[in-house]
This record gives structure tokens, sequence and C-alpha cells, in this order.
């Protein structure tokens, strides 16, 4: 071989000088690899960039505000630390408890009441009321009735006001069985009382009346939100809802949902947010059910028409609905942001011209998202569909331009240029489904040897367990083919160039197929592609597009935009899905959500540099590390280091009821009489956790054969999530019965064959706790043709029927009626069961219970109370 020939492209050479080219030793124009230490540079850098800049501002919370800063008319942050000290104190607040009903009642009254009398008298009038709300609505397929829920409502009016449009703002003060509720929603609650009182305080006036709304009963299948809108004075007023809620505790709140169909509000949120935190992906996202939570929004919306914003903490979920949803989790500077947000918020919406008149709004959706928490972005759908479909032809015409120019300056014709191009296509299609699917195949097989959640407790393995997969699959396709590629015709850099036109072009055609099925969130596609197509076309517009990798200069710069936005939005939804998918049931493997998640956010925040490490003359040495992050994380996940679960700060969620279950047969004979614990594992690794533990499970079995056997499994069920989850519940019995405070008490009122001799009415009496439900499974040839519940429950629902019942300050018995047709009219056989599901929330249980549940490992949160079914037959 002679010297010419051992020439080779690794060799730097000046700009504009003829080199050789590696296989055939002919001439061709362009420039070389640049150092091995490049391309693992790119990586280090956008990491760092990440660690430096993205989770910094994702986390940023304001200074919090003394109460020497109160006379600026300010949110006062130390002012609302006190009253959720005083808040949590309380204790549990559940539905029925004396912590509910009596004391948080009249903590929120003597909170009022200090400050309506430290109001400017001269400027507003405040109105207080205490209402008890009494009704029922479907929802979930079930009956939710209600009985003497307490709301705690105030109207703040200015004075000379004529407005007959009011806004609504709204949180609730009832809890969990076992949390403290300082998050969820004591945070919200303290947030609304501060607002009114700096309001009240003031002498700054507004146009509209603005009702306060502290609701006693959302934990319970949101009831009083229910409770308000379709029975209060007030209610038909109220026109907009600011909705505050809570799924996680200590960070910056998040406006998820706006409307509907009222695109103005996200212009009220943009002049009255102060640090905004805001997503159409969210909204998207949690409209499709993805999130096991609902909120109050839904029952304004649906039944008052209402529309508004929802707006929920969502940082630190972990402490969600258990015990260490504690104050010392929430620093003031976390009730500071969000003070200062409502504050805004209702200044400016209270201010609105548009709630003068609702009806000569525009409607439609709207695409909004925040950046980085500085600024605000929003326009309609209508104008982001053609700017989607713009931005992807504009991609698409600047790309087919650049291969143009490439021709023209390489010894190849256009033709040529093309032809390969197409190649290149189909390789950064493989290079965006392996981006997708590499980690797809790491979560199915973590979950397949019972490894989920791993990265529950260590966020920090999702970089090796899905990112570098993802990278892999994004570089691999390209490196592969470019160290394949013969093409005497054009330069090294023209083809790396062309590499990152294919994925250009790939995300245009995704962009088109998603924003064609109506997808808002397309958008974190469209301004990915912004920022390739402004580099491209200054490129184009310059000789940088033709000197070697002169062109990549630009896009680097420009794309740290998209980095640090795509970074931002999916560490995001990383930080909030997380904590969820520990209550996200068994039937799903939740690595896929969170595997996809991390792999799209990987795809568009380095789809186009991961390509540049091409140009090093080591680039497979950055995929090698890659591979080797990713088997190292998966062995990780696979020692202690990888178990999912820590004390306090992730912990593992054991919902589980100390049962007694009895079945009286239709001669009154008691057929079964039998105790245990009905567990209701929330997470995908359900038992497996707790088998090395020291809870004696001996004998722990599923329900399936009783599910299919008896009505609603024959068990306690708790509310809607159990029904749903029933199939999956596992019991244990335990020998001794299990003690109760009491036993509902079904009485029989009358039994009556109505005229037209086919019918007959049943009258009942049922003393019960304020946690019951009713359900009712006629026989085959029976059908309930009304009763004293919703009527129109009949109608949607198939049997058997499950009515919801609670209650709060009013305990009186429950009377309630059935109409029973039977075409034969023989009444004198078993016509129906109705079974009594009774949950005694506010008692820990008798002592062979707690100390059952003292037995359980640090990690593991147990939320668990005593309930009693029996089952009749009439």
């Amino acid at each position: 071989m002679g010297d010419k020939d051992r020439l080779i492209l690794d060799e730097p050479v000046e700009e504009g000088v003829k080199s050789y080219s590696r296989r055939s030793g002919k001439k061709q124009k362009g420039y070389f690899q640049v150092p091995w230490y490049f391309a693992g540079g790119i990586v280090l850098f956008w990491g760092l960039l990440f660690v430096a800049v993205v989770k910094p501002l994702f986390y940023r919370l304001p200074e919090p505000l003394t109460v020497e800063d109160a006379s600026n008319g300010v949110f006062i942050a130390e002012r609302a630390h006190a009253n959720l000290y005083e808040f949590e104190s309380i204790g549990t607040k559940v539905v029925g408890s004396d912590g509910n009903e009596h004391k948080t009642v009249q903590f929120l009254l003597k909170e009022l009441n200090l400050i309506k009398a430290n109001m400017q008298t001269d400027y507003f009038d405040m109105e207080i009321d205490l209402q008890y709300a009494y009704g029922a609505y479907v929802k979930w397929n079930l009956v939710n009735m209600y009985q003497g829920i307490q709301n705690v409502v105030v109207k703040l009016t200015p004075m000379g006001s004529t407005s007959e449009n009011y806004i609504l703002v709204n949180s609730h003060f009832d809890s969990q069985p076992t949390s403290p509720s300082a998050g969820d929603d004591g945070h919200m609650v303290v947030s609304i009382l501060e607002v009114l009182r700096v309001l009240s305080s003031s002498k700054q006036s507004f146009e509209h009346p603005i009702v306060f709304l502290i609701n006693g009963s959302e934990e319970n299948s949101l009831q009083a939100s229910h409770g308000f809108i379709a029975y209060h004075k007030w209610a038909k007023n109220c026109k907009v809802v600011i909705n505050l809620d809570a799924g996680g505790s200590g960070g910056r709140e998040l406006m998820f949902q706006t409307g509907p169909n009222n695109p103005w509000l996200v212009n009220v949120y943009r002049k009255g947010a102060k640090h905004y935190f805001s997503t159409t992906m969210a909204e998207e996202i949690f409209q499709t059910g993805l999130v096991p939570s609902y909120t109050d929004f839904d029952i304004f919306v649906e039944y008052g028409d209402l529309i508004g914003l929802d707006i929920g903490q969502c940082i630190n979920g972990f402490v969600y609905h258990t015990k260490y949803d504690r104050i010392d989790v929430i620093p003031r500077a976390s009730l500071q942001n969000t003070g200062d947000n409502l504050l805004g918020l209702v200044r400016t919406l209270s201010n609105a011209t548009e709630l003068r008149d609702l009806s000569a709004n525009p409607n439609g959706n709207t695409i909004f998202f925040d950046v980085l928490g500085l600024f605000l972005i929003s326009y309609s759908a209508d104008t982001g569909v053609k700017l989607n479909y713009a931005v992807a032809a504009a991609a698409i015409i600047l790309v087919y331009v650049s291969l143009l120019r490439i021709a023209d300056r390489s010894n190849a014709s256009s033709e040529q240029v093309l032809s390969s191009f197409v190649l290149v296509l189909v390789v950064q299609v493989v290079a965006f489904v392996l981006g997708l699917a590499l980690p797809m195949v790491v979560a199915y097989g973590l979950d397949k040897y019972g490894l989920s959640l791993s990265y529950y407790a260590t966020p920090s393995l999702l970089v090796g367990l899905y990112v570098c997969p993802s990278l892999i699959g994004l570089a691999l396709p390209s490196f592969i083919y470019l160290k394949l590629k013969s093409n005497d015709k054009s330069s090294f850099a023209q083809q790396v160039q062309m590499a990152l036109h294919g994925h250009a072009a790939v995300l245009s055609v995704f962009c088109i197929a998603i924003n064609y099925y109506g997808l808002r969130t397309t958008y974190v596609v469209t301004w990915t592609l912004v920022f390739y197509v402004i580099p491209l076309a200054f490129n184009l517009l310059t000789t940088l597009h033709d000197r070697g990798f002169s062109w990549t200069g630009i896009l680097k710069i420009v794309q740290v935009a998209p980095f640090l936005y795509n970074s931002y939005l999916f560490y995001c939804f990383i930080v909030i899905l997380t904590p969820m998918m520990g209550r996200f049931g068994q039937d799903t493997n939740p690595d896929i959500i969170i595997g996809a998640l991390t792999a799209l956010g990987t795809i568009l925040s380095m789809g186009f540099l991961i390509l540049l490490v091409n140009i090093s003359r080591r680039s497979g040495f950055v995929i090698l590390t890659l591979f080797t992050v990713a088997a190292a994380s998966v062995s990780f996940a696979a020692s202690d280091f990888g178990f999912p679960y820590r004390a306090k700060t992730n912990v593992q969620r054991v919902p589980y009821l100390q049962v007694r279950r009895v079945f009286y047969e239709y001669d009154g004979t008691v057929s079964k009489d039998e105790s245990g614990y009905l567990f209701n594992f929330q997470d995908r690794r359900g038992v497996t956790p707790l088998e090395d533990s020291n809870v004696d499970l001996t004998g722990l079995v599923n329900m399936t054969s009783d599910c299919a056997k008896y009505m609603m499994c024959g068990m306690p069920l708790y509310d809607h999530r159990w029904v749903e989850a029933m199939d999956a519940t596992m019991w244990l019995p335990r020998q001794n019965p299990v003690w109760t405070p009491a036993e509902p008490i079904l009485e029989l009122l009358s039994r009556t064959v109505l005229p037209d001799g086919k019918t007959i009415r049943f009258e009942f009496n049922l003393t019960c706790t304020d946690h019951t439900s009713i359900f009712i499974q006629p026989n085959e040839d029976v059908t309930v043709s009304d009763w004293s519940f919703l009527e129109e429950y009949l109608t949607t629902v198939t049997p058997p029927y499950h009515i919801y019942y609670s209650y709060g300050i009013d305990s009186t018995p429950l009377k309630f009626s059935m109409d029973l047709t039977k075409p034969d009219a023989d009444f004198d056989v078993p016509l129906f069961e109705i079974g009594i599901s009774a949950q005694y929330m506010h008692v820990d249980g008798d002592a062979e219970a707690v100390a059952f549940a003292k037995t359980f490992p640090d990690y593991a949160v147990t939320i668990q109370w005593p309930a009693i079914y029996k089952k009749y037959v009439y």
C-alpha cells in the first residue's frame, strides 16, 4: 500500500484543501472528523446544562414574605404558614368525624370572623355562610348520596357593585383517613384564607363579587362541590371557578385545566399569575384519565356549566394521602408561590370585562405553555393547527432545498442525492422507532422479572434505564450507515447533515400525523422543528451550509432552546407521574408509561444533537459508553439499590380493610360469618415486597372465586376505586372476629303489593356509619322498576346497583324504598339480595388488628380501618 492510500479522513486539513476518500483514494472536498473527545463532550455538555439550568428553574420558588411586608397589600406566607400549622394540628379530617365536622369547621369560622373584623367596611361587604348539603348524583357508575355535608362559604362584595356574575374560588378541608392533609388540601385552604385577608383589608376594589368555597367533602367522591353547585343560594351566580387541589406537597402549583372552550381564561392566567407553571400537554394527559385522580373542577363543569382554571400542587406526590403529608415538607416559599399566583388571578378575574357578558366572548381551545417558568406562550388551537402544518411543511421544503444545494456543491447529481436521502430517511425512521422501542423493551424486561418501579426512590436510574437506550436507538442506525456508506461524490460532513435532515423529515411527518389526529400537544414537536428550521435557513442563506461542519455551529447554539424546554417539560411529567405509579394499580406496567415519556422527551430534546457524535473520530465509543451505563443501571435495578421503597420519602401504600362479613339467607339463617383482612394493593409489585418482611401473610389468597360467586365479591368494598379493582383484591383470613364499634341495622318497615299486582314495594330504614355502601342485586326474573334513589341511575346501569352513601353533621337514619316487578307475581320466593357495606374509618380497630398493622416494615404505609359487610336476601 502506498503512502497516498494510507491517508484517512481522521487527519485534519485546512479548509478547502483536497482530501482523499477513505476507500477509493479519490479526491473530495470537505472537512474531516473532529477529535474523539468531542463526542463524549456533546453528551456531557447537555447533561450539565440540564443539571445547571433546567432543574434549578423547575424547583425555583420565590422568597417568602413576612408580616413586616404586610403593608404592601401582598400575600404573606408567614401568616399562611401559621394557619397551616393550626390546620394540621387538628389531625385527620374524614367526613363524619369530629375532626372534620367540628374542629376544622370551628377553626375556619374563627379565622373568617377574625378576617371580617379587620375588613375595610367602607369598601367591602362580607357574608359568611355554613351550608348543610343534601343530595345525590350519578358518577363512576354509582349513586353518590350525601346528607349533612358541610361547606364553609364566604362572599366578598365590593360596595356599589352591581355585577350579578360571581367568581368562585374553591378548595376542600376534608382528608383521607390517615392523612393530616397539610398538602391536600390544607395548603390551598390557608392560601384562600390569606388571599381573603389581603383583599378585604386593602382599599383596592374590584368589579365582580367573589365567593370563596372551602368544602367539606372532596375526598368523599366530590360530594360537597356538588352540594354547593346544585343547591347553594349563591351557586346560580357563580360563572367562573378557580379550583385549587393537590396531588403533592411543597412545590409549585400547576395550572392543568382551563376552559372548557374559553380562551380568554388563559389570558387571565397570563396577566394574573406571577409564577407560571402550565401546559396544554398536562391538560390533555389529565383528560385521558391517565392520572388516577379527580377534582371538583369536573363537578362544577358538569353540573354547574362553569368555566375556569384547575390548579393543583403536584410535586412530591409520594406523601399524597399518607400520614407523611405534613407541614414539614411544605416550605413557606411554596405557600408564597401559590399565594402570589392566587391573589393575582383573583384580582385579575374579579375585574375581567369578559365576565360582564360571557356569551360575547370567543370560544375554542387554546395552546398554552410556560417556558422554564419564566414566561407564558399561548395562542388559539386553530392558529396552532395552521402553525403545526406550516412548520412541518417549511422543514420539508428547506430539507429539499438543502439536498439540492448539497448536489450542487458535490460531484453528485440531484437525483443521486435524493436517492441517497431516501435511504437516509429509512435509517432515521428506524432510529426514531428504536428511540421509542428500546426503552419499552427495557421496561417490559424489568417488569417481566419483577423489577418494575426500580426508579421510584432512585430517579437517577431513569437516565440509564430509559434515556441511554433511547439515545442508543437514535444514534446507532446512522452510526452503522455512515460506517458502511460508500459515496465518493459527497463529503462526510454532507452525509452527517443528511442524517439530521432525515430526523427532521421524520419529525415533520410525525407532527403532521398527530396534528391531524387533533392533539394540541403537537406544539411540542412543532417548536422542536422551529429550532431546526431556523439554523438550516440561516446556513442556507450563508456559506456555512457548504463549509464542511461549519453548519453545526449555529445549529448547536439554537438547539439550546428546544433542549432546555423539552427536557424541562418531560422532566415535569416524570416528577409528577412517578409517584402516581405507586398507586396506579397492579394491572398496568407503570414502566411502560414512564419509559415512553422518557423516550419521547429524549427524542425531542436530543434527537438532533445525538447525531452530531458522528462527526467525532470515536463516535462508537459514545454508543458503547451509553450501552455500558444502561447495562449498569439494569444491574442496579436488580439489586437492593433498585428496591423502590424508602421509609417516609418513597413509601409503599398498603390499603386494606379489617373485615367481618356475615351472610343472612332468605330464612334468616347465617350461612357465612368470617373475618380477615381485604387487601387492595395499589402498585405493580403488589404483595411481593412484603413477602420477605415480618408480616405474616400465610393464607393470603386472591378473590377471584368469591368475585365470581358473590355480589361485589361478598365484601365491604369501600368506594368506586375498590369496586373497579375488586378482582385484584386479596383476602387474608383470621381466626378471631373483627371488632367494629357498631353494626349497620337494616330494618324492613313494610312490604306492599302495588295495585298492578305484579309489583311489590319494600321500605327500609338503615342505621349506619357515615361511610356506607348499599349493593342491590335483583334475581334474574325480577326488575327494579322504581326506587327512592335517583331514577336516572336505573336506566343507565345494569345490576348490581351501588349506592355510595355518606353523611357529615347529620346522622339521621336513611329511609329508602324499592319497587320490584315480577311477571308471574310470585312474591313468596327470594326476589333480591341487598348488601350493606359499613366503613368505620375513625377508629384503629381491635388489639389484634393494631398488632398486625405494626408488623409492616417502615417503608410500607398502611391505610386501613374496620369494616363490616352484611348480606340479606328478601
